[in-house]
């Protein structure tokens, strides 16, 4: 008995194509992704869960515009909260999330690569 008999049939079948609400809710993520404070919130907390004066140090924004961002994240689902006595403790809610934020800094990385070596005309 061979081992490709054992693949169902839905291996074999093309990738589903991504329907209207995938789209929608697709680019509602990547405009939360779209605010370079979010991004450097989201970034700063893919090393570790942080409270909010830390994440305030490490994105350079006041600190209610942090909040503010953070409890957006927080509605969309990007990050989780616990509480830890007084302090309310924000972490990625998946490594989802750690990847998306990678890859966007992927990108920046060759395109700001680029940039460096285009010579200039």
């Amino acid at each position: 008995m061979s081992a490709r008999m054992h693949l169902s049939p839905a291996h074999h079948a093309q990738p589903r194509s991504p329907g209207d609400e995938q789209f929608a809710v697709a680019a509602e993520l990547l405009a939360l992704l779209g605010d370079r404070t979010r991004l450097i919130l989201l970034h700063s907390l893919t090393a570790a869960e942080a409270d909010v004066t830390t994440l305030t140090e490490a994105c350079g924004a006041a600190r209610p515009a942090v909040s503010q961002h953070l409890a957006r994240l927080r509605l969309a689902g990007l990050v989780t909260t616990r509480k830890e006595g007084r302090r309310v403790v924000y972490s990625l809610r998946d490594g989802h999330v750690r990847r998306l934020v990678g890859e966007a800094l992927k990108v920046a990385d060759h395109r700001l690569a680029e940039k460096a070596t285009t010579p200039v005309r």
